[in-house]
């Protein structure tokens, strides 16, 4: 679906869409309908599956996302159980009940259970080991692709050299990294011991990063001595070098790329030659479900940015949930999202390997060498879900691109994007205020004519399926808003609902 945006006060702004569709608009003023899923499609959708999973596996019959969605804010304890044996998460169940205690902040989930978040990513290493993991693709256009075993390979190596350095389970591992494959493997190193896990990306200022990390008193920090953005080469090493002395709980620090920096009072190692015994099975510590994951930041606007933990086993349920039922992926998707390792959408992005996909990480800015970069990228990527910003959008749309004329998106099948501003925008425009282009237009009617110039071309169901999930993706930002984009929130234990 793609129109115009709701009004506040309930006044038509636009035309109401007739029949039975318009009742399933989830605002009162959001134009005519352009595309709704057929029942093919309604037919195949994961949460289709998902439903009738439960009516002939625990005799749970819904009607409908509604019945289904009020099931699961009456029964928390029951739907997250259902989702477990659903999805087959590898763990150990404890006996009893999923959700014990009450009311919050004395909810228990998963009393006995085990889990390790590292495994349940990376069983597909085992399924399936020559199924592609990772794209990564830096502005230059060099690209390192991973299968599921060889990135399970590279972890091992990894996890290897933390033990080497004295990393145990509970140690917090620090990473000052751009958005590469070295992130990722270390994020996974890091779980598969239960260590704890916290990342900066490199354009943040040596002071923001101490706000964080020094919080945390990490054992290993991954940094990089520089990065590329805009065309242009950034270096970091001085900004390392403030960081290193301000950790003073540093065993080492283990150096990405090419770059050096020069030794600060502890043990510095090349990620490309990590000590300890390789070529070994992949081991796995198997945590509580609470055990912490990894630690996110709030914005810091009001004082220090906040420390926000989230678990492993909170986690791989709500991925999940969220990618697997909400955004629709399975096996043979190619899931990318424009994001950095300073912001939590990394960390969904990663959640991509639970549901088995191939996900794509990019270094780099959106626009460089030009506007177009992020499109070129996902049709070479055969991107299938595409995740970005509206600015990103309205910049594309105020440059008169047409990548649907120009590229092949035909595989593109969702777009999903955080729409606060675009409604901020949309607000601002019936209000006759906020800026305007040249012709009058507001960056609203940009965005929105962008939009429809896309709908027009070839991924008319990826734009439907952004509209249509709007409301969802307006929840999903609120439950994991905590990075410096996006005003944080602290998470307690998981939210009973499908979103």
């Amino acid at each position: 679906m793609l129109g115009l945006m709701p009004a506040d006060d309930g006044s038509a702004g636009g035309t109401p869409p007739p029949g039975p569709a318009a009742s399933a608009l989830p605002g009162p003023d959001y134009g005519a309908v352009l595309w709704e899923p057929g029942p093919q499609v309604i037919g195949n959708a994961r949460i289709t599956q998902y439903r009738h999973w439960l009516a002939s596996q625990r005799h749970i019959g819904t009607d409908g996302y509604h019945d289904l969605w009020q099931w699961s804010v009456s029964q928390p304890g029951q739907f997250w159980e259902s989702l477990w044996d659903y999805f087959g998460v590898i763990g150990q169940r404890g006996e009893g009940p999923a959700l014990s205690g009450g009311p919050m902040p004395d909810t228990h989930w998963f009393p006995g259970t085990t889990i390790n978040y590292a495994r349940n990513a990376l069983r597909t290493a085992d399924t399936d080991p020559t199924r592609i993991a990772v794209i990564a693709r830096d502005e230059e256009g060099r690209q390192v692709t991973l299968t599921y075993s060889e990135l399970a390979a590279e972890v091992a190596r990894v996890r290897a050299g933390l033990v080497a350095v004295g990393v145990t389970e509970g140690d917090r591992v620090a990473a000052y990294l751009p958005n590469v494959p070295e992130a990722l493997i270390g994020l996974l190193a890091a779980a598969s011991l239960g260590a704890i896990w916290s990342s900066c990306s490199p354009d943040f200022g040596a002071h923001s990063v101490i706000d964080r990390f020094a919080q945390i008193t990490p054992k290993v920090l991954f940094a990089v001595g520089g990065y590329r953005y805009g065309g242009k080469e950034f270096s970091r090493e001085q900004a390392v070098r403030e960081i290193v002395s301000a950790l003073p709980g540093l065993a080492a620090v283990i150096i990405v790329g090419d770059r050096s920096v020069p030794e600060a009072g502890v043990t510095t190692l090349p990620f490309a030659a990590l000590p300890g015994s390789h070529g070994g099975q992949l081991e796995y510590a198997e945590v509580p479900f609470g055990h912490p994951l990894w630690v996110l930041y709030s914005s810091g606007t009001t004082g220090l940015p906040k420390a926000i933990v989230h678990s492993h086993g909170g986690i791989v349920l709500e991925h999940l949930k969220a990618l697997c039922l909400h955004q629709d992926l399975r096996a043979g998707d190619v899931f990318f999202w424009y994001t950095t390792t300073g912001w939590m959408m990394w960390n969904y992005l990663a959640g991509g390997l639970l549901a088995g996909v191939t996900i794509v990480l990019y270094d780099g800015s959106a626009t460089y060498p030009g506007t177009g970069a992020l499109w070129s990228l996902a049709a070479s990527s055969k991107v299938t879900y595409f995740g970005t910003g509206a600015p990103y959008l309205m910049a594309c749309a105020k440059a008169g691109l047409s990548p649907g004329q120009e590229l092949d998106l035909a595989g593109l099948r969702g777009i999903l994007l955080p729409l606060f501003l675009a409604f901020d925008l949309a607000r601002a425009e019936r209000a006759g205020a906020g800026p305007r282009d040249a012709a009058g237009r507001t960056l609203a009617g940009i965005l929105a004519d962008g939009l429809r110039r896309l709908h027009r071309e070839r991924a008319a169901p990826a734009l439907a399926n952004l509209h249509s999930r709007l409301e969802r993706t307006r929840t999903l930002f609120s439950r994991h808003q905590h990075s410096d984009r996006n005003r944080g929130r602290r998470a307690r234990g998981l939210a009973g609902e499908t979103c």
